[in-house]
């Protein structure tokens, strides 16, 4: 079953329940189980590290596009407007 759940977070690129299934490994018996294990292990954490990547990229876009948006803005002038 955690076999299985696993396969079904990783095809989902389901970050939250990667998190809960590794916070709880079982113990698993039998070779290919074992096996199995290590292979989607490898397969999560690649996951996780494109997932990463993704999200800097992301992140450094957004930056460049808010940098650019403040510097098309027009200065404001600084006035003292007193009015009684």
């Amino acid at each position: 079953m955690w076999l299985t759940d696993l396969k079904i977070a990783i095809v989902e690129k389901n970050t939250d329940a990667l998190q809960e299934l590794l916070d709880d490994i079982p113990v698993l018996e039998g070779a290919d189980d074992i096996q199995s294990a290590l292979y989607l292990l490898r397969e999560a954490s690649e996951l996780i590290h494109t997932l990463k990547d993704e999200t800097s990229h992301t992140m450094r876009q957004v930056k460049k596009n808010l940098e650019f948006l403040k510097s098309t803005q027009e200065k404001a002038k600084p006035t003292l407007d007193i009015k009684l």
